[in-house]
């Protein structure tokens, strides 16, 4: 279980690397945004590749920052049921999720995009819009950020199993009971 719980960390600190570059991104898109917008409205200049350059700024961020977001414990869950059970049935609810849900779906959609993105990669395919930008890079970013989401979804379910094992504390019991003191 240590070499598990070394590898789970391993693949929490590239996620955390990875999604807090990303988050920059944001800002790299803001600034195209208000760049592109100033220029067309007081010099009447305009580029679809620099507007497609937002559209793959968001999409990288929203891929490559999926799984850091699973870390984070931050994805949307419906808790009106989840909420009022028992730690123990909340940490089974996430190990069977991750087993039956979250991979089952990261490997489909990686195995669907692969050869999307290798078509791209051999046609040198490029946006319909005049001055448009080459396909391949933002399609690569879907089996990218499905990859990394596969690998944070396999380090949450290690820690589950440890924490379900009585290997390591319970992060949320400690959060509450930190909570509770004050």
């Amino acid at each position: 279980m240590k070499s598990l719980l070394a590898l789970s960390r391993l693949i929490d600190l590239v996620n955390t690397f990875i999604g807090k570059a990303a988050s920059w991104l944001i800002l790299v898109a803001v600034l195209i945004s208000a760049i592109n917008a100033v220029m067309r409205k007081v010099f009447s200049v305009s580029s679809n590749a620099w507007l497609e350059s937002q559209w793959y700024l968001f999409s990288a961020v929203f891929l490559l920052a999926a799984a850091y977001t699973l870390l984070r414990s931050e994805h949307v869950k419906v808790d009106l049921v989840y909420g009022m059970l028992p730690r123990r049935v909340q940490l089974w609810i996430e190990v069977l999720g991750t087993i039956f849900f979250l991979f089952p779906f990261c490997l489909i959609t990686i195995w669907l995009a692969w050869p999307v993105v290798m078509a791209k990669i051999a046609s040198g395919e490029v946006s319909n819009n005049t001055g448009g930008l080459i396909q391949w890079p933002v399609w690569s970013l879907i089996p990218i950020g499905f990859s990394l989401l596969a690998l944070q979804g396999l380090s949450e379910l290690i820690k589950r199993i440890a924490i379900l094992r009585g290997t390591i504390a319970d992060p949320v019991l400690e959060a509450d009971a930190a909570a509770a003191k004050l």
